[in-house]
């Protein structure tokens, strides 16, 4: 595989998980599940067959 190929399909599965995490938690918040003013959030990447388990915890401020 090409280094271009790799960086296309890397940011092809990156951009779906961007836009899919945002209408999850979009959906959440519409539908009242959330109390307070801000979100904790985390985001967990594993990746079958390796030791990859990268952990990024934030927060989301609500409106």
């Amino acid at each position: 595989m090409s280094e271009d190929a790799f960086n296309m399909s890397t940011r092809k599965f990156l951009k779906e998980v961007g836009v899919t995490s945002q209408r999850k938690i979009e959906e959440t918040v519409r539908e009242g599940q959330v109390g307070g003013k801000t979100l904790k959030v985390r985001m967990t990447l594993t990746a079958e067959g390796t030791g990859l388990n990268h952990v990024i915890d934030g927060e989301i401020e609500l409106p």
